[in-house]
């Protein structure tokens, strides 16, 4: 699969490698186009530096991994308002974060609304926003299980897509609704970014459910 990444970042620079690993060819563009080169230079071949509207027409799946101050910029870059992205799947793993106040308030209610309204006709998908990009890199620790990964999304083959490519990250995909649940989603980022600010760890806030007894 041709996955285009919007976004030259740690997060993207990390996703590009994790897809590689797995023989998918991945294009990188954002706003600073250094960036993107220097990623693919580090990466090697699978992996193309691209401009924001190459990224869009290219790619068989575009991934949106932009800090949100840039996210309207990139995607118009993208030409994702005049319909570049129209038909296909969008994975949205952003985070509309203010990190002096948290999660900010949005009109559309969340960030993946905010996406979906601006990347015409595209089919998205709120997906891989709780964990950082490193940890994608490194396996799962014998004996523990496999990292869960919430998504939502009201385009079923879109969802498919997006869990076929959490699979191959090492992933499992749980879909917990359509994108009117997203703002739930997003708001667990708030909550785990509080706890980690406050010195708790977020893995010990959530209760243990032990399957077998239910």
């Amino acid at each position: 699969m041709r996955i285009g990444i919007l976004g030259t970042g740690v997060m993207a620079a990390a996703l590009a490698e994790a897809w590689t690993r797995h023989g998918h060819h991945v294009l990188v563009g954002g706003r600073s186009q250094d960036r993107a080169r220097a990623i693919a230079e580090r990466l090697g071949g699978a992996v193309e530096a691209a401009t924001p509207a190459q990224v869009a027409g290219a790619g068989d799946v575009v991934v949106v991994a932009v800090a949100w101050e840039g996210i309207d910029q990139v995607l118009a870059l993208a030409g994702a308002d005049q319909g570049s992205l129209a038909g296909k799947t969008v994975i949205d793993c952003t985070n509309a974060v203010d990190y002096a106040s948290g999660l900010l308030e949005l009109s559309t209610g969340s960030a993946v609304e905010h996406i979906a309204e601006r990347a015409v006709g595209s089919h998205v998908v709120k997906a891989l926003h709780l964990f950082a990009g490193a940890s994608w890199l490194a396996p799962t620790p014998t004996g523990q299980p496999k990292r869960t990964v919430a998504m939502c999304g009201d385009d079923d083959a879109a969802l498919g897509v997006a869990a076929g490519l959490i699979r191959d990250l090492g992933g499992v995909p749980a879909v917990i609704g359509g994108l009117e649940h997203a703002r739930q989603l997003e708001d667990v980022a708030g909550f785990v970014m509080r706890l980690v600010a406050a010195g708790h760890d977020p893995a010990t806030a959530v209760p243990v459910v032990d399957r077998a007894r239910e």
